[in-house]
């Protein structure tokens, strides 16, 4: 018998798997919001508990703050995992056009492109090789992990 196994080729993922990926996504995001949010009023509580109220924020901060922490969670999960919660919870894990792990430089890139373009995502459906529009122009791809 032989030791050695073919290897199991790299299957992409399809736009409902990515889809439900994007919203774990989503809510992991609004939940670190909601913490940082909270974990402010919390310590202006602390300090003042006599004048506390709950602090307004301006919408473009609110708007501000969850495209930056978007990005910087997604660029974070995909440098160190490959995948993002939402991926590691439905299988998946973004890789190069060969399936290899992708260059840290490019997934800053990409974190930026999918938070500032996520409607990109649907080309997924329209597409024979299952590629969002940040996968065609980044030469990546987003696989269910081995």
């Amino acid at each position: 018998m032989n030791d050695r196994q073919a290897p199991v080729p790299v299957r992409d993922a399809g736009i409902v798997s990515r889809s439900l990926a994007a919203g774990v996504d989503l809510v992991v995001v609004l939940v670190l919001m909601s913490g940082s949010y909270l974990t402010i009023a919390f310590v202006m509580f602390a300090v003042d508990v006599r004048d506390f109220s709950f602090p307004t924020v301006p919408w473009i901060f609110t708007a501000t703050g969850f495209f930056v922490a978007s990005a910087a969670y997604l660029f974070v999960c995909w440098s160190v995992t490959d995948r993002s919660v939402g991926h590691a919870v439905l299988g998946l894990r973004v890789a190069n056009s060969k399936g290899g792990r992708v260059r840290v430089h490019w997934l800053l890139v990409r974190a930026v492109f999918c938070t500032v373009f996520p409607f990109g995502l649907a080309w997924v459906a329209l597409s024979p090789r299952r590629r969002s529009l940040q996968d065609i122009v980044l030469r990546t791809r987003v696989v269910y992990a081995e």
